[in-house]
């Protein structure tokens, strides 16, 4: 598997640094840098700002970049194209101005980027009679609303709208996820089960929106032997900016994760940090000093690389 993309300027001493203990002494012409995982993935930072990841963990790599450049700078990339989504989708049929009037369903997960803590996945339907409850209370991308915020809004919209969430625990992602079941197809599975649940109670929607992470022939390639699966299905990128019901899983999904940190984190005896970053690894070398490797297996994704570092460091 072959990943390549071009990466913003804020990211490179980023990469440079998360990979330097792994650079191989040999580098490519115009390479800034060219270095080896331990599964074997390779990874190569060009001149051009180009980054290319080779192996068959390469989109384990290439999603934690990707999901920064998100977060970070509001880019959001094809990983099978390594086009930006904003440019490369110009003609697709979805990139047409969205109507968000409409009686909808809307589903969108947190908790992928974070090796500790669940994946949480909500759909929410949303009436056109609930749309100005949500906007006076400042529902929007739960990215761009502050953790306090969140906490104060996310139980009034609970209570409220219609939803369906899905808790994917650690233990259960680490015996679920394989070479041949990644994180997005994990995503595309869990999706559909919420969007089945929300619907089987017969709101009466219009329209059904995902916040885009992989291509459409993709998603339902994904799910294809699902014994139910949700269709007729409207892929946008950056949704949670566009509709409400989207926005509003959103915040549900990054309450229900707040919470279950929160808990992990009372079992801990610390708080755990979110993200993967070199924090992560700290934290993560501490809750092994004290409990031992296994206990890594209830509260993280042991397929991150932060794993890898874990053990190099025992």
């Amino acid at each position: 598997m072959t990943i390549v993309f071009k990466l913003s300027d804020n990211l490179k001493d980023k990469v440079i640094k998360h990979y330097q203990d792994m650079f191989k002494e040999k580098t490519p012409p115009y390479a800034v840098f060219q270095a080896q995982e331990m599964d074997g993935t390779v990874i190569t930072l060009y001149e051009s700002g180009k980054i290319m990841f080779q192996g068959v963990s390469a989109d384990i790599d290439a999603n934690l970049w990707i999901d920064m450049e998100k977060h970070l700078n509001n880019r959001v990339i094809d990983i099978t194209t390594g086009k930006d989504k904003k440019t490369s989708d110009k003609k697709d049929k979805y990139d047409e101005k969205p109507i968000i009037n409409k009686p909808s369903i809307g589903s969108d997960e947190v908790g992928t980027g974070d090796y500790f803590g669940p994946i949480i996945v909500t759909a929410s339907f949303v009436s056109k009679e609930n749309e100005q409850f949500l906007i006076d209370l400042g529902v929007k991308d739960s990215k761009k609303i502050t953790d306090e915020k969140i906490i104060e809004i996310a139980p009034k919209i609970i209570e409220k709208i219609p939803h369906s969430t899905l808790i994917f625990d650690n233990e259960s992602y680490n015996k679920f996820h394989t070479d041949d079941i990644n994180m997005n197809k994990i995503k595309a599975i869990l999706h559909n089960k919420v969007l089945l649940n929300l619907i089987k109670s017969e709101y009466p929607y219009e329209q059904i929106i995902i916040d885009q992470f992989t291509p459409e022939a993709k998603y339902y390639e994904y799910i294809k032997d699902a014994k139910e699966i949700v269709r007729n299905i409207s892929f946008y990128t950056q949704a949670e900016d566009k509709f409400l019901c989207v926005a509003a899983s959103s915040i549900i999904s990054r309450y229900i994760f707040l919470k279950k940190m929160n808990e992990l984190s009372k079992e801990i005896g610390f708080n755990l940090p979110k993200g993967a970053s070199d924090k992560v690894d700290e934290a993560a070398k501490e809750i092994v000093k004290k409990y031992g490797f296994e206990k890594l297996n209830h509260i993280a994704k042991l397929n991150f690389k932060n794993t890898e570092k874990i053990k190099d460091n025992q």
